[in-house]
């Protein structure tokens, strides 16, 4: 049955109908998955329609299930160059090379990526900068249903499984919300601007997510770890430039890279000396207690004031006969002997003109 739909799938190929040839690669993969030869041809199909990063899904699939397939490693060269990802499509091609060094496509190819890679190092910065416009939108560019009253309109199909990401200066870290993923059934891969993210659990419809990111990763520095909960990917950032999304968009700008080197001297703030000053915690102490003790007070603040450095300054006997007389004079003693108010029960003793009471509750 799949060799039927791969001979199918060859003919349409060769009279142009790359979607139908697209189309029947994929249910003979469904009915046999590990063809490696099955996954190449997609691949080249995806190409004709300039479906590059699901052609590159497929080189690298064909390659895991046979890594001396030549025309795989010469399909993601092809696809990768596509992306403008001449390095990763360098290192592809030269892997085909050692496989099938007759072939003089690979070659000519390498020349390509090495001409593409010197063009990329040659570009500054700066220039592409004042390249970069940002595209608008005219109203008349957008087209609604009501543009094509014969056709329906289908809303995209959800994924099957949720992702976000967030990013730091140096790495964008992706999460895919897959719960009780068996680690063997997940393959991720890693381009210099793509990346291939494929979950195939027997008996179960396959995930594939392959984006073209916003910017250029660092591929052997990238790594993935497969959680209960979810699948954490961390791409190392090749630039250390801000994100504004997660995939390539040709309405993206150009990202703002922070270069602290090129922030003008005249600018910085200036200091009397180079080297910091340092307080001196032990003298600011001793001044502010000077200055509590310098301080002029009044009325029943100059008292609680009196008291306090009173108490402060006191030895243990001391502090006690103040509180106990305090306490049982019900705030009309206070005394600093303790011999005297430690031997017996201090009674209140209220100012001339007012008397004690007791209060009942």
């Amino acid at each position: 049955m799949a060799s039927d739909l791969e001979k199918k799938a060859k003919e349409a190929f060769i009279d142009d109908h790359f979607e139908l040839a697209v189309e029947i690669y994929s249910q003979a993969i469904d009915i046999n998955p590990n063809s490696a030869e099955l996954f190449a041809d997609r691949a080249q199909a995806n190409i004709k329609l300039n479906n590059f990063t699901e052609a590159v899904a497929d080189a690298n699939r064909a390659i895991e299930l046979d890594p001396s397939m030549a025309k795989a490693y010469l399909r993601k060269g092809n696809a990768c160059m596509k992306l403008e990802e001449y390095q990763t499509a360098k290192a592809a091609l030269e892997a085909g090379a050692t496989l099938s060094p007759e072939d003089s496509r690979f070659t000519n190819l390498i020349k390509e990526c090495d001409k593409r890679i010197a063009e990329e190092i040659g570009t500054l910065p700066n220039q592409l900068l004042e390249k970069a416009t940002k595209h608008v939108v005219s109203p008349k560019d957008v087209q609604t249903a009501d543009d094509f009253p014969n056709h329906s309109v289908v809303a995209p199909a959800k994924p099957k499984y949720r992702h976000e990401f967030y990013q730091k200066a140096e790495e964008v870290v992706v999460t895919i919300f897959a719960k009780k993923v068996p680690a063997n059934c997940v393959t991720i891969d890693y381009g210099e601007q793509i990346l291939s993210v494929s979950i195939e659990i027997p008996g179960e419809d396959a995930y594939h997510f392959q984006p073209r990111l916003f910017g250029k990763i660092i591929p052997d520095k990238c790594k993935f770890e497969v959680l209960s909960t979810k699948i954490e990917i961390r791409l190392a950032k090749a630039e250390p430039i801000h994100w504004s999304s997660l995939e390539f968009t040709k309405e993206s700008t150009v990202a703002r890279k922070v270069n602290v080197s090129s922030v003008d001297v005249s600018q910085r703030p200036t200091y009397p000396s180079s080297k910091p000053k340092q307080t001196d915690w032990d003298k600011l102490e001793a001044e502010v207690k000077k200055e509590e003790k310098e301080e002029k007070l009044d009325g029943d603040a100059a008292l609680n004031k009196f008291f306090r450095d009173i108490y402060q300054d006191a030895d243990e006997d001391t502090r006690k006969a103040m509180r106990k007389s305090f306490v049982e004079s019900n705030g009309t003693v206070l005394s600093t002997n303790w011999k005297e108010v430690g031997a017996k029960k201090v009674e209140g003793s209220p100012p001339d003109g007012m008397e004690m009471r007791k209060w009942e509750y």
